[in-house]
C-alpha cells in the first residue's frame, strides 16, 4: 500500500484540528504511517483497526476500510500505550 492509495473521510480531517485543541499535533503523514506500518491491527467486518506508539505513553489508533484500490481512513484517535500493551 503507498500513500496514494490512503484517502480520508471528511470526518477524519476534521480530527486533525480537534486533536490539535487537546495537545496532540497529528499530521497525515503519521495516520499513513500506522496503516501502512500498524504494530497490531484488529479486524471487525469490512473496518481494520491499526495500532502504532507515538510517543513514551501514547499510541495511535486508525479506522480504516478497504475499497476498491485505496484505503479509507475513517477516523484516528490517541490511545493509551498500555491498553494495546505496546
Amino acid at each position: 500500500t503507498s500513500v496514494s492509495e490512503v484517502k480520508f473521510t471528511r470526518h477524519a480531517l476534521e480530527k486533525f484540528d480537534s486533536l490539535k485543541r487537546y495537545g496532540f499535533h497529528i499530521d497525515e503523514s503519521q495516520v499513513v504511517d500506522v496503516v501502512i506500518n500498524p504494530e497490531h491491527v484488529e479486524r471487525r467486518d469490512n473496518q481494520f483497526f491499526a495500532v502504532k506508539l507515538i510517543d513514551s505513553k501514547h499510541a495511535l489508533r486508525v479506522v480504516y476500510e478497504k475499497r476498491k484500490g485505496f484505503l479509507v481512513v475513517i477516523t484516528f484517535y490517541p490511545v493509551r500505550r498500555e491498553r494495546y500493551d505496546l
